[in-house]
């Protein structure tokens, strides 16, 4: 199995996997502090354990051996998950995604001012057309849409944090990251146990909760945290747009809820400049004479 096939399923694998995660959250009958800990608290103990299993009598050190960077890439990524519970919450799924979607624009722009990155008419049109269709999205919400302005703010939220976070990580690239994600996610269920009732849980969803963050979203994390370094990141953002696609299908086909037209429009909108954008980026490095 060469790199390219084997970054690319286990990519696949981690898309698929996140794919219910909005669902499971609609799903746990629970405040969205309370699933957010949870959340957390699971997802940071699997990827602990697995790294620990990994690294043994080295873990110590990996994780005191993340810096500076490493803390400001945890402390953005472990906000960010609770912006996101917080965002299907308030807003439809759709909305939600089809926001959060337009993260690698933001990532362009903290590139351009904290790594002095060189924006390409590429990411200008693009930066450009995303946000007519996230102004579309926000509209609907505005307007006569089933979406919500809270919300909709929040999934925005997700999207600049979650790009700090990457800015941040491609700033120290020579210090790896996933010692970091544990960190982050442990981290933030610490911060909001004494805002939450954690056995507040209905009898029923107990095992929702376990699924949920325990298996599903542990498994997702370290997929996409794996599949990156076999392929490139246009391939990554490529694969990850099914995601967007998914997720709100899976959630109007299982509880019924219909993203709204503004939604629909905005977010094909979204998708569809990302995805040609992606897809020029990917051409273009593979037009490159290799060196």
């Amino acid at each position: 199995m060469n790199d390219q096939f084997k970054g690319l399923t286990i990519t696949t694998l981690g898309v698929l996997f996140v794919v219910p995660d909005a669902l499971f959250i609609r799903l746990i009958d629970a405040s969205s502090l309370t699933i957010a800990f949870w959340r957390s608290l699971l997802i940071g103990l699997v990827i602990l354990a697995g790294l620990a299993i990994v690294h043994r009598g080295a873990l110590p050190a990996r994780l005191a051996g993340i810096g500076i960077n490493g803390v400001v890439y945890a402390l953005c990524a472990g906000m960010s998950s609770v912006l996101f519970v917080t965002a299907v919450k308030l807003t439809t799924v759709a909305n939600a995604v089809f926001i959060i979607a337009a993260m690698p624009v933001f990532a362009a722009i903290f590139s351009r001012i904290a790594l002095k990155e060189t924006l390409s008419k590429r990411m200008l049109w693009t930066i450009a057309l995303v946000m007519i269709g996230l102004a579309v999205i926000a509209a609907g919400s505005y307007g006569e849409g089933s979406g919500s302005m809270a919300g909709d703010l929040a999934a925005l939220g997700v999207a600049a944090l979650f790009a700090i976070a990457l800015t941040t990580a491609r700033r120290a690239r020579a210090v790896t990251m996933i010692p970091a994600i544990p960190l982050a996610y442990l981290g933030c269920s610490v911060a909001l146990l004494p805002f939450v009732e954690p056995l507040s849980i209905a009898p029923d969803d107990w095992i929702l909760v376990a699924m949920h963050g325990g298996f599903f979203m542990a498994i997702s994390t370290c997929l996409l945290s794996l599949g990156p370094r076999y392929i490139t990141s246009s391939e990554v953002a490529l694969l990850i747009l099914m995601e967007s696609i998914l997720a709100p299908l899976l959630v109007w086909f299982i509880i019924g809820e219909f993203p709204g037209n503004w939604t629909l429009i905005g977010g094909a909108i979204v998708l569809g400049v990302l995805f040609v954008s992606n897809l020029l980026a990917l051409r273009a490095r593979r037009a490159r004479p290799a060196s």
